[in-house]
Protein backbone atom coordinates (compact mmCIF):
# COMPACT_ATOMS: atom_id res chain seq x y z
CA UNK A 1 0.00 0.00 0.00
CA UNK A 2 1.34 3.44 -0.89
CA UNK A 3 2.24 5.69 2.03
CA UNK A 4 -0.54 8.17 1.20
CA UNK A 5 -3.11 5.36 1.02
CA UNK A 6 -1.88 3.94 4.33
CA UNK A 7 -2.18 7.30 6.08
CA UNK A 8 -5.65 7.89 4.65
CA UNK A 9 -6.69 4.39 5.70
CA UNK A 10 -5.52 5.12 9.24
CA UNK A 11 -7.46 8.39 9.30
CA UNK A 12 -10.54 6.65 7.86
CA UNK A 13 -10.33 3.96 10.55
CA UNK A 14 -10.03 6.53 13.36
CA UNK A 15 -12.86 8.86 12.31
CA UNK A 16 -15.89 6.62 12.98
CA UNK A 17 -14.37 5.46 16.27
CA UNK A 18 -14.37 9.02 17.63
CA UNK A 19 -18.01 9.56 16.74
CA UNK A 20 -17.64 10.79 13.18
CA UNK A 21 -17.07 14.27 11.81
CA UNK A 22 -20.09 15.69 13.63
CA UNK A 23 -18.45 14.85 16.97
CA UNK A 24 -15.11 16.53 16.13
CA UNK A 25 -14.86 20.12 17.37
CA UNK A 26 -11.15 20.76 16.73
CA UNK A 27 -8.14 19.01 15.20
CA UNK A 28 -4.48 19.56 15.99
CA UNK A 29 -1.34 17.51 16.42
CA UNK A 30 1.95 17.68 18.30
CA UNK A 31 5.07 15.54 17.92
CA UNK A 32 3.36 12.21 18.53
CA UNK A 33 -0.39 12.74 19.07
CA UNK A 34 -3.49 13.60 17.10
CA UNK A 35 -5.36 15.95 19.45
CA UNK A 36 -9.13 16.15 19.03
CA UNK A 37 -11.68 18.39 20.68
CA UNK A 38 -14.88 16.35 20.96
CA UNK A 39 -18.50 17.33 21.51
CA UNK A 40 -19.53 14.05 23.15
CA UNK A 41 -16.86 11.92 24.81
CA UNK A 42 -19.24 8.96 25.18
CA UNK A 43 -19.29 8.40 21.40
CA UNK A 44 -15.62 7.35 21.40
CA UNK A 45 -14.80 3.64 21.23
CA UNK A 46 -11.52 3.59 23.17
CA UNK A 47 -10.85 -0.11 22.87
CA UNK A 48 -11.40 -0.23 19.12
CA UNK A 49 -9.05 2.74 18.74
CA UNK A 50 -6.34 1.05 20.80
CA UNK A 51 -6.71 -2.05 18.64
CA UNK A 52 -5.84 -0.19 15.43
CA UNK A 53 -2.32 -1.13 14.24
CA UNK A 54 -1.20 2.48 13.87
CA UNK A 55 -2.45 3.58 17.30
CA UNK A 56 0.04 3.28 20.17
CA UNK A 57 -2.41 4.44 22.84
CA UNK A 58 -4.90 7.10 23.79
CA UNK A 59 -4.71 9.87 26.39
CA UNK A 60 -7.60 11.95 27.68
CA UNK A 61 -6.86 15.46 28.86
CA UNK A 62 -8.25 18.84 27.81
CA UNK A 63 -8.34 17.21 24.36
CA UNK A 64 -8.70 13.59 23.34
CA UNK A 65 -5.22 12.49 22.23
CA UNK A 66 -4.47 9.53 19.96
CA UNK A 67 -0.80 8.49 20.06
CA UNK A 68 0.41 7.74 16.53
CA UNK A 69 4.14 8.40 16.90
CA UNK A 70 6.52 10.94 15.36
CA UNK A 71 6.29 11.28 11.59
CA UNK A 72 3.08 9.30 11.33
CA UNK A 73 0.95 11.88 13.10
CA UNK A 74 2.08 14.67 10.77
CA UNK A 75 0.95 12.60 7.78
CA UNK A 76 -2.28 11.24 9.19
CA UNK A 77 -3.58 14.58 10.51
CA UNK A 78 -4.09 16.25 7.08
CA UNK A 79 -5.85 13.14 5.82
CA UNK A 80 -8.05 13.15 8.91
CA UNK A 81 -8.89 16.83 8.44
CA UNK A 82 -9.83 16.21 4.83
CA UNK A 83 -12.07 13.27 5.74
CA UNK A 84 -13.82 15.34 8.40
CA UNK A 85 -14.45 18.11 5.91
CA UNK A 86 -15.76 15.68 3.30
CA UNK A 87 -18.07 13.95 5.77
CA UNK A 88 -19.47 17.26 6.99
CA UNK A 89 -20.23 18.32 3.46
CA UNK A 90 -22.16 15.14 2.72
CA UNK A 91 -23.75 14.60 6.12
CA UNK A 92 -23.67 17.79 8.19
CA UNK A 93 -26.30 16.65 10.65
CA UNK A 94 -24.85 14.69 13.60
CA UNK A 95 -25.95 11.09 13.70
CA UNK A 96 -27.38 9.90 17.00
CA UNK A 97 -24.90 7.86 19.00
CA UNK A 98 -25.41 5.17 21.59
CA UNK A 99 -24.40 7.47 24.40
CA UNK A 100 -23.34 4.48 26.42
CA UNK A 101 -20.06 3.43 27.88
CA UNK A 102 -17.36 1.89 25.74
CA UNK A 103 -16.87 -1.85 25.65
CA UNK A 104 -15.21 -3.34 28.67
CA UNK A 105 -11.53 -4.02 28.09
CA UNK A 106 -9.91 -7.37 28.73
CA UNK A 107 -6.62 -5.59 29.41
CA UNK A 108 -6.58 -4.91 33.14
CA UNK A 109 -3.55 -2.67 33.05
CA UNK A 110 -4.95 -0.40 30.38
CA UNK A 111 -8.17 -0.12 32.36
CA UNK A 112 -6.29 0.79 35.52
CA UNK A 113 -4.19 3.35 33.66
CA UNK A 114 -7.35 4.95 32.28
CA UNK A 115 -8.88 5.00 35.76
CA UNK A 116 -5.85 6.76 37.20
CA UNK A 117 -5.96 9.42 34.50
CA UNK A 118 -9.69 9.92 34.93
CA UNK A 119 -9.39 10.28 38.72
CA UNK A 120 -6.58 12.79 38.51
CA UNK A 121 -7.62 14.83 35.48
CA UNK A 122 -9.35 17.48 37.58
CA UNK A 123 -6.22 18.01 39.68
CA UNK A 124 -4.34 19.19 36.60
CA UNK A 125 -6.95 21.83 35.75
CA UNK A 126 -5.57 24.48 38.12
CA UNK A 127 -5.05 28.00 36.71
CA UNK A 128 -1.28 27.66 36.96
CA UNK A 129 -1.19 24.37 35.06
CA UNK A 130 -3.61 25.65 32.46
CA UNK A 131 -1.26 28.60 32.00
CA UNK A 132 1.66 26.20 31.54
CA UNK A 133 -0.34 24.37 28.88
CA UNK A 134 -0.74 27.62 27.00
CA UNK A 135 3.00 28.14 27.15
CA UNK A 136 3.57 24.62 25.85
CA UNK A 137 1.10 25.20 23.02
CA UNK A 138 3.18 28.18 21.93
CA UNK A 139 6.40 26.21 21.56
CA UNK A 140 5.22 22.75 20.47
CA UNK A 141 4.44 23.90 16.88
CA UNK A 142 8.04 25.11 16.61
CA UNK A 143 9.53 21.68 17.35
CA UNK A 144 9.61 20.36 13.73
CA UNK A 145 11.65 23.39 12.63
CA UNK A 146 13.94 23.05 15.65
CA UNK A 147 14.55 19.40 14.80
CA UNK A 148 15.16 19.99 11.10
CA UNK A 149 17.47 22.95 11.65
CA UNK A 150 19.22 21.12 14.50
CA UNK A 151 20.04 18.11 12.35
CA UNK A 152 21.31 20.36 9.55
CA UNK A 153 23.47 22.22 12.08
CA UNK A 154 24.94 18.92 13.27
CA UNK A 155 25.63 17.82 9.71
CA UNK A 156 27.28 21.15 8.94
CA UNK A 157 29.46 20.91 12.03
CA UNK A 158 30.56 17.42 11.01
CA UNK A 159 31.46 18.58 7.48
CA UNK A 160 33.36 21.58 8.85
CA UNK A 161 35.37 19.42 11.25
CA UNK A 162 36.22 16.97 8.47
CA UNK A 163 36.91 19.83 6.05
CA UNK A 164 34.58 18.28 3.51
CA UNK A 165 32.48 20.17 0.93
CA UNK A 166 33.67 23.68 1.91
CA UNK A 167 31.48 25.22 -0.80
CA UNK A 168 28.35 23.67 0.75
CA UNK A 169 28.88 24.35 4.45
CA UNK A 170 28.05 28.09 4.29
CA UNK A 171 24.68 27.22 2.72
CA UNK A 172 24.01 24.62 5.41
CA UNK A 173 24.93 27.15 8.09
CA UNK A 174 22.40 29.58 6.66
CA UNK A 175 19.69 26.91 6.63
CA UNK A 176 20.44 25.91 10.20
CA UNK A 177 20.65 29.44 11.57
CA UNK A 178 17.89 31.25 9.69
CA UNK A 179 15.05 29.92 11.78
CA UNK A 180 16.83 30.52 15.08
CA UNK A 181 17.61 34.09 14.03
CA UNK A 182 13.87 34.76 13.67
CA UNK A 183 12.44 32.39 16.27
CA UNK A 184 11.22 35.35 18.35
CA UNK A 185 8.83 36.29 15.54
CA UNK A 186 7.29 32.80 15.48
CA UNK A 187 7.00 32.78 19.27
CA UNK A 188 5.24 36.14 19.16
CA UNK A 189 2.84 34.93 16.46
CA UNK A 190 1.93 31.74 18.35
CA UNK A 191 1.64 33.58 21.66
CA UNK A 192 -0.90 36.06 20.34
CA UNK A 193 -2.84 33.22 18.74
CA UNK A 194 -2.88 31.18 21.96
CA UNK A 195 -3.93 34.12 24.16
CA UNK A 196 -6.74 35.23 21.88
CA UNK A 197 -5.18 38.12 19.98
CA UNK A 198 -4.36 38.75 16.34
CA UNK A 199 -1.35 36.49 15.58
CA UNK A 200 0.29 38.79 13.06
CA UNK A 201 0.29 41.67 15.55
CA UNK A 202 2.04 39.45 18.09
CA UNK A 203 4.62 38.59 15.45
CA UNK A 204 5.05 42.24 14.50
CA UNK A 205 5.78 43.32 18.06
CA UNK A 206 8.15 40.37 18.64
CA UNK A 207 9.99 41.21 15.41
CA UNK A 208 11.25 44.39 17.08
CA UNK A 209 13.50 42.22 19.26
CA UNK A 210 15.44 40.80 16.31
CA UNK A 211 15.49 43.98 14.21
CA UNK A 212 19.14 45.06 13.69
CA UNK A 213 18.19 48.73 14.20
CA UNK A 214 17.68 48.27 17.95
CA UNK A 215 21.47 48.45 18.23
CA UNK A 216 21.06 52.24 17.93
CA UNK A 217 18.82 52.46 21.01
CA UNK A 218 19.90 52.90 24.64
CA UNK A 219 17.81 51.51 27.50
CA UNK A 220 18.72 51.34 31.21
CA UNK A 221 22.07 52.89 30.39
CA UNK A 222 22.97 50.14 27.93
CA UNK A 223 22.87 49.84 24.16
CA UNK A 224 20.41 47.16 23.10
CA UNK A 225 21.54 44.19 21.05
CA UNK A 226 19.46 42.56 18.31
CA UNK A 227 17.86 39.44 19.78
CA UNK A 228 18.28 40.64 23.38
CA UNK A 229 15.60 38.97 25.49
CA UNK A 230 15.11 36.20 22.97
CA UNK A 231 12.05 33.99 23.16
CA UNK A 232 11.17 35.15 26.67
CA UNK A 233 11.06 38.75 25.53
CA UNK A 234 9.00 37.79 22.49
CA UNK A 235 6.55 35.90 24.68
CA UNK A 236 6.12 38.85 27.04
CA UNK A 237 5.84 41.35 24.19
CA UNK A 238 3.14 39.33 22.45
CA UNK A 239 1.10 38.81 25.64
CA UNK A 240 1.24 42.57 26.22
CA UNK A 241 0.14 43.13 22.62
CA UNK A 242 -2.89 40.88 23.15
CA UNK A 243 -4.04 42.85 26.20
CA UNK A 244 -3.51 46.19 24.44
CA UNK A 245 -5.44 44.94 21.43
CA UNK A 246 -8.34 43.72 23.57
CA UNK A 247 -8.44 47.05 25.40
CA UNK A 248 -8.58 48.88 22.07
CA UNK A 249 -11.39 46.66 20.82
CA UNK A 250 -13.49 47.73 23.81
CA UNK A 251 -12.89 51.48 23.54
CA UNK A 252 -12.06 52.38 19.94
CA UNK A 253 -15.13 53.19 17.78
CA UNK A 254 -15.89 50.47 15.26
CA UNK A 255 -15.44 52.83 12.33
CA UNK A 256 -11.86 53.57 13.41
CA UNK A 257 -10.96 50.11 14.66
CA UNK A 258 -9.16 48.93 11.53
CA UNK A 259 -6.79 51.92 11.69
CA UNK A 260 -6.44 52.71 15.37
CA UNK A 261 -6.32 49.28 17.04
CA UNK A 262 -3.32 47.78 15.19
CA UNK A 263 -1.47 51.09 15.35
CA UNK A 264 -1.89 51.48 19.12
CA UNK A 265 -1.17 47.79 19.70
CA UNK A 266 2.20 47.92 17.93
CA UNK A 267 3.06 51.39 19.25
CA UNK A 268 2.33 50.80 22.94
CA UNK A 269 3.61 47.23 23.06
CA UNK A 270 6.64 48.15 20.98
CA UNK A 271 7.68 51.01 23.26
CA UNK A 272 7.33 48.83 26.36
CA UNK A 273 9.29 46.08 24.64
CA UNK A 274 12.15 48.34 23.59
CA UNK A 275 12.45 50.32 26.83
CA UNK A 276 11.65 47.55 29.28
CA UNK A 277 11.02 43.98 28.22
CA UNK A 278 14.13 43.49 26.10
CA UNK A 279 16.39 44.46 29.00
CA UNK A 280 14.50 42.49 31.65
CA UNK A 281 14.05 39.39 29.50
CA UNK A 282 17.69 39.58 28.47
CA UNK A 283 18.78 39.52 32.10
CA UNK A 284 16.48 36.56 32.85
CA UNK A 285 17.72 34.65 29.79
CA UNK A 286 21.35 35.22 30.77
CA UNK A 287 20.60 34.07 34.31
CA UNK A 288 19.00 30.85 33.00
CA UNK A 289 22.06 30.01 30.92
CA UNK A 290 24.46 30.90 33.72
CA UNK A 291 22.55 28.85 36.28
CA UNK A 292 22.32 25.78 34.02
CA UNK A 293 26.07 25.91 33.39
CA UNK A 294 26.84 26.43 37.07
CA UNK A 295 24.50 23.64 38.20
CA UNK A 296 25.98 21.01 35.92
CA UNK A 297 29.57 22.19 36.36
CA UNK A 298 29.44 22.08 40.16
CA UNK A 299 26.89 19.37 40.92
CA UNK A 300 26.29 17.60 37.64
CA UNK A 301 26.03 14.06 39.00
CA UNK A 302 23.61 15.00 41.77
CA UNK A 303 21.64 17.38 39.60
CA UNK A 304 21.40 14.79 36.83
CA UNK A 305 20.26 12.15 39.32
CA UNK A 306 17.48 14.39 40.65
CA UNK A 307 16.37 15.68 37.24
CA UNK A 308 16.38 12.24 35.62
CA UNK A 309 14.51 10.70 38.53
CA UNK A 310 11.88 13.39 38.98
CA UNK A 311 11.07 14.12 35.36
CA UNK A 312 8.21 11.62 35.06
CA UNK A 313 6.55 12.84 38.28
CA UNK A 314 6.89 16.38 36.93
CA UNK A 315 5.14 15.20 33.78
CA UNK A 316 2.33 13.70 35.82
CA UNK A 317 1.95 16.97 37.71
CA UNK A 318 1.93 18.91 34.44
CA UNK A 319 4.95 20.95 35.55
CA UNK A 320 7.29 19.71 32.81
CA UNK A 321 5.77 22.26 30.45
CA UNK A 322 7.60 25.03 32.30
CA UNK A 323 10.86 23.57 30.95
CA UNK A 324 9.98 24.12 27.29
CA UNK A 325 10.82 27.86 27.15
CA UNK A 326 13.94 27.12 29.22
CA UNK A 327 15.09 24.54 26.65
CA UNK A 328 14.38 26.99 23.84
CA UNK A 329 16.26 29.78 25.61
CA UNK A 330 19.32 27.57 26.09
CA UNK A 331 19.24 26.51 22.43
CA UNK A 332 18.96 30.14 21.39
CA UNK A 333 21.87 31.17 23.61
CA UNK A 334 24.28 28.25 23.46
CA UNK A 335 23.19 26.29 20.40
CA UNK A 336 21.90 23.36 22.48
CA UNK A 337 20.10 22.56 25.70
CA UNK A 338 22.12 20.64 28.29
CA UNK A 339 18.97 19.62 30.16
CA UNK A 340 17.22 17.48 27.55
CA UNK A 341 19.77 14.61 27.36
CA UNK A 342 19.52 14.27 31.13
CA UNK A 343 15.73 14.35 31.17
CA UNK A 344 15.66 11.84 28.30
CA UNK A 345 17.07 9.26 30.70
CA UNK A 346 13.58 8.95 32.20
CA UNK A 347 12.57 7.15 29.01
CA UNK A 348 15.54 4.79 29.38
CA UNK A 349 14.36 3.91 32.86
CA UNK A 350 10.91 3.13 31.43
CA UNK A 351 12.39 0.78 28.84
CA UNK A 352 14.47 -1.05 31.44
CA UNK A 353 11.50 -1.36 33.78
CA UNK A 354 9.29 -2.72 31.01
CA UNK A 355 11.88 -5.37 30.13
CA UNK A 356 11.99 -6.43 33.77
CA UNK A 357 8.19 -6.68 33.90
CA UNK A 358 8.37 -8.88 30.78
CA UNK A 359 10.68 -11.36 32.51
CA UNK A 360 8.95 -11.20 35.90
CA UNK A 361 5.52 -12.04 34.45
CA UNK A 362 6.27 -14.99 32.14
CA UNK A 363 2.71 -16.32 32.31
CA UNK A 364 0.92 -13.08 31.57
CA UNK A 365 0.80 -13.09 27.78
CA UNK A 366 -1.41 -10.00 27.65
CA UNK A 367 1.13 -7.76 29.39
CA UNK A 368 4.03 -9.35 27.53
CA UNK A 369 2.34 -8.64 24.18
CA UNK A 370 1.84 -5.01 25.20
CA UNK A 371 5.52 -4.70 26.11
CA UNK A 372 6.72 -6.35 22.88
CA UNK A 373 4.58 -4.03 20.77
CA UNK A 374 5.47 -0.87 22.73
CA UNK A 375 9.19 -1.50 23.28
CA UNK A 376 10.41 -0.36 19.83
CA UNK A 377 8.56 2.94 20.25
CA UNK A 378 10.02 3.26 23.75
CA UNK A 379 13.54 2.82 22.44
CA UNK A 380 12.87 5.64 19.96
CA UNK A 381 11.66 7.91 22.74
CA UNK A 382 7.88 7.46 22.50
CA UNK A 383 7.09 6.40 26.05
CA UNK A 384 3.30 6.72 26.30
CA UNK A 385 2.47 3.07 25.51
CA UNK A 386 4.88 1.77 28.16
CA UNK A 387 3.79 4.32 30.75
CA UNK A 388 0.03 3.98 30.31
CA UNK A 389 -0.03 0.30 29.41
CA UNK A 390 2.56 -1.12 31.80
CA UNK A 391 4.42 0.80 34.51
CA UNK A 392 1.88 3.39 35.68
CA UNK A 393 -1.08 1.06 36.30
CA UNK A 394 1.18 -1.50 37.99
CA UNK A 395 2.37 1.24 40.36
CA UNK A 396 5.67 0.11 41.76
CA UNK A 397 7.37 -0.43 38.37
CA UNK A 398 6.64 3.22 37.62
CA UNK A 399 8.70 4.22 40.66
CA UNK A 400 11.53 1.82 39.80
CA UNK A 401 11.50 3.22 36.25
CA UNK A 402 12.15 6.63 37.80
CA UNK A 403 15.10 5.08 39.64
CA UNK A 404 16.50 3.96 36.30
CA UNK A 405 16.05 7.47 34.91
CA UNK A 406 17.84 8.89 37.97
CA UNK A 407 20.93 6.74 37.47
CA UNK A 408 21.03 7.48 33.75
CA UNK A 409 20.67 11.20 34.44
CA UNK A 410 23.38 11.02 37.09
CA UNK A 411 25.73 9.38 34.57
CA UNK A 412 25.26 12.12 31.96
CA UNK A 413 25.38 14.81 34.63
CA UNK A 414 28.67 13.45 35.96
CA UNK A 415 30.37 13.94 32.60
CA UNK A 416 28.95 17.45 32.40
CA UNK A 417 30.53 18.07 35.79
CA UNK A 418 33.86 16.72 34.49
CA UNK A 419 33.75 19.14 31.56
CA UNK A 420 32.22 17.01 28.78
CA UNK A 421 29.04 18.94 27.97
CA UNK A 422 26.27 16.93 26.32
CA UNK A 423 23.41 18.86 24.75
CA UNK A 424 20.60 18.63 22.21
CA UNK A 425 20.13 21.12 19.39
CA UNK A 426 16.34 20.67 19.47
CA UNK A 427 13.56 19.55 21.78
CA UNK A 428 11.01 16.82 21.19
CA UNK A 429 12.89 13.60 20.31
CA UNK A 430 14.37 11.34 22.93
CA UNK A 431 15.82 7.85 23.23
CA UNK A 432 17.70 6.70 20.14
CA UNK A 433 15.95 9.40 18.09
CA UNK A 434 18.01 12.04 19.91
CA UNK A 435 21.37 10.84 18.55
CA UNK A 436 21.22 12.96 15.34
CA UNK A 437 20.57 16.08 17.45
CA UNK A 438 23.41 15.71 19.94
CA UNK A 439 26.06 18.36 20.31
CA UNK A 440 28.72 19.18 22.88
CA UNK A 441 32.02 20.85 23.58
CA UNK A 442 34.38 17.90 23.00
CA UNK A 443 33.40 16.54 19.61
CA UNK A 444 30.54 14.43 18.34
CA UNK A 445 32.16 11.08 19.16
CA UNK A 446 32.54 11.91 22.84
CA UNK A 447 29.02 13.34 23.03
CA UNK A 448 27.45 10.25 21.44
CA UNK A 449 29.43 7.93 23.71
CA UNK A 450 28.33 9.74 26.87
CA UNK A 451 24.67 9.89 25.85
CA UNK A 452 24.71 6.24 24.75
CA UNK A 453 26.33 5.29 28.04
CA UNK A 454 23.61 7.15 29.92
CA UNK A 455 20.91 5.23 28.03
CA UNK A 456 22.63 1.95 28.86
CA UNK A 457 22.89 2.87 32.54
CA UNK A 458 19.20 3.86 32.53
CA UNK A 459 18.19 0.58 30.90
CA UNK A 460 20.21 -1.52 33.33
CA UNK A 461 19.26 0.42 36.47
CA UNK A 462 15.58 0.45 35.52
CA UNK A 463 15.69 -3.28 34.81
CA UNK A 464 17.46 -4.23 38.04
CA UNK A 465 15.38 -1.93 40.25
CA UNK A 466 12.15 -3.28 38.76
CA UNK A 467 13.23 -6.92 38.67
CA UNK A 468 14.22 -7.00 42.33
CA UNK A 469 12.01 -4.32 43.89
CA UNK A 470 9.18 -3.69 41.41
CA UNK A 471 6.80 -6.39 42.63
CA UNK A 472 5.41 -7.23 46.02
CA UNK A 473 4.47 -10.83 46.66
CA UNK A 474 0.74 -10.17 46.29
CA UNK A 475 1.11 -8.17 43.09
CA UNK A 476 3.37 -10.80 41.55
CA UNK A 477 0.92 -13.56 42.42
CA UNK A 478 -2.03 -11.69 40.99
CA UNK A 479 -0.46 -10.67 37.71
CA UNK A 480 1.78 -13.62 36.91
CA UNK A 481 -1.16 -15.54 35.48
CA UNK A 482 -2.75 -15.71 32.07
CA UNK A 483 -4.99 -12.72 31.36
CA UNK A 484 -6.81 -14.50 28.54
CA UNK A 485 -10.47 -15.21 29.44
CA UNK A 486 -11.64 -18.78 29.09
CA UNK A 487 -14.20 -19.33 26.29
CA UNK A 488 -16.73 -20.65 28.76
CA UNK A 489 -16.37 -17.55 30.90
CA UNK A 490 -16.99 -15.25 27.97
CA UNK A 491 -20.00 -17.25 26.90
CA UNK A 492 -21.47 -17.33 30.36
CA UNK A 493 -20.94 -13.70 31.28
CA UNK A 494 -21.10 -11.98 27.91
CA UNK A 495 -17.58 -10.60 28.35
CA UNK A 496 -14.23 -11.26 29.96
CA UNK A 497 -13.62 -11.26 33.68
CA UNK A 498 -12.55 -7.92 35.15
CA UNK A 499 -8.81 -7.55 35.45
CA UNK A 500 -7.32 -9.03 38.63
CA UNK A 501 -7.38 -6.49 41.43
CA UNK A 502 -8.95 -3.95 39.05
CA UNK A 503 -9.86 -1.68 41.94
CA UNK A 504 -6.27 -1.42 43.15
CA UNK A 505 -5.07 2.22 43.23
CA UNK A 506 -2.07 2.95 41.06
CA UNK A 507 0.61 3.31 43.72
CA UNK A 508 2.89 0.57 45.00
CA UNK A 509 1.30 0.46 48.44
CA UNK A 510 -2.24 1.38 47.55
CA UNK A 511 -1.29 5.02 47.14
CA UNK A 512 -1.81 7.31 44.21
CA UNK A 513 1.47 7.65 42.26
CA UNK A 514 0.71 11.14 41.01
CA UNK A 515 -1.63 13.26 39.03
CA UNK A 516 -2.79 13.11 35.43
CA UNK A 517 0.01 11.81 33.19
CA UNK A 518 -1.57 13.36 30.13
CA UNK A 519 0.38 15.83 28.03
CA UNK A 520 3.48 13.69 28.28
CA UNK A 521 5.93 14.96 25.70
CA UNK A 522 7.39 12.83 23.09
CA UNK A 523 10.54 11.26 24.28
CA UNK A 524 9.47 10.22 27.77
Amino acid sequence: MATEDKNRATAAAILPLVGGAANVASIAHCMTRLRLGLHDRSLVDDEALKALPAVMGVVEDDTYQIVLGPGTVARVTPEFEQLVEEERETAPAPAPGPGGAAAVSSDGLAAQGAAIKAQQKAKNATPFKLFLRKIANIFVPLIPALIGCGIIAGLNGLLVNLQWLPAVTPALAAMASGFMALIAVFVGYNTAKEFGGTPILGGAVAAIIVFPGVANIDAFGQTLSPGQGGVLGALGAAVLAVYVEKWCRRWVPEALDVLVTPTLTVLISGLVTIFGLMYVAGEISSAIGTFADWLLSNGGAGAGFVLGGLFLPLVMLGLHQALIPIHTTLIEQQGYTVLLPILAMAGAGQVGAAMAVYFRLPRNESIRRTIKSALPAGLLGVGEPLIYGVSLPLGRPFITACVGGAFGGGFVGLFNQLGDTVGSTAIGPSGWALFPLLDGNHGLGSTIAIYGGGLLVGYVAGFLATYFFGFGKDLLTEFNVSQEPAPSTVAATGGPHPAPNADRPGGPDGTDPGTDPARTPAGV
